[in-house]
């Protein structure tokens, strides 16, 4: 390892003395996290003033460090990047402050923290909608029954009255399921919609045939027109975007 290449990340609120340990470990961890390289990103100390935390990226982990810091400029930034700038960004707005990280020449990223107007918190509301997944819990003892949707790693917590249960049931680890009901939705103050509940209201089983053979099929249908399409796989993409999630 050479000398490396200094960041410092300015918190114009507390100082060394007066910074709250466990609230110092949360803008480390996310800090850390915002950086990547986490095995060739090191923390050096803590400088006075404001409260400014100082950390060497390794010469080998610059070009990475500094393509990630681009990228959330151009706005295509990696997932975890933009998680850990809204994190920190949250606790310098909860702190009444702001933040900036600094190289050699000056600043590169900047946390407007309490000076960022927040959107408006939305009061929960009903809609409906649909949701796909693989049905991996059904049953309870009440009139209302848990139904559990597995799409990837996100598990929809879904309700369904008995009837609409007692159906469901058969498909249980089986097809992906579509089902159609309606969902009760909030958006929070940092403007991120979740999902309280959902209520099935009816489902249907999912081809599960690759978009290929599918296209196939369509294309021997005399008269529908999918002969005529250059890219039909293309547009079964567009439409099951359409007419597939919220």
């Amino acid at each position: 390892m050479g000398d490396g290449n200094e960041y410092r990340f300015l918190i114009d609120a507390y100082s060394p003395e007066t910074m709250p340990m466990s609230r110092l470990a949360e803008y480390m961890a996310s800090l850390a996290r915002f950086l990547g390289q986490t095995d060739r990103v090191h923390f050096v100390r803590v400088d006075s003033g404001s409260t400014v935390l100082v950390q060497i990226v390794e010469d080998e982990a610059e070009p990475e460090v500094r393509s990630r810091l681009s990228s959330l400029a151009r706005g295509n930034a990696p997932k975890d990047a933009v998680d850990a700038f809204r994190a920190l960004n949250r606790c310098l707005a909860d702190d009444k402050a702001s933040g900036s990280l600094h190289d050699g020449g000056g600043e590169v990223v900047r946390f407007p923290g309490h000076e960022q107007p927040r959107p408006p918190a939305f009061g929960v509301f009903n809609q409906a909608g649909v949701l796909d997944g693989m049905l991996i819990r059904v049953g309870g003892r009440d009139d209302i029954v848990p139904v559990h949707l597995q799409d990837g790693d996100t598990v929809h917590m879904c309700n369904a009255n008995r009837d609409i249960a007692r159906l469901l049931a058969p498909y249980l680890f089986g097809p992906i399921l579509r089902v159609q009901g309606e969902g009760r939705w909030e958006r929070d103050a940092e403007g991120q919609w979740s999902m309280r509940r959902f209520t099935i209201k009816g489902f249907r089983e999912l081809d599960e045939a690759p978009l290929g053979e599918v296209a196939e099929r369509l294309r021997g249908v005399e008269g529908n027109g999918w002969k005529e399409i250059e890219d039909p796989w293309a547009e079964l993409e567009r439409l099951r975007g359409q007419n597939g999630r919220r």
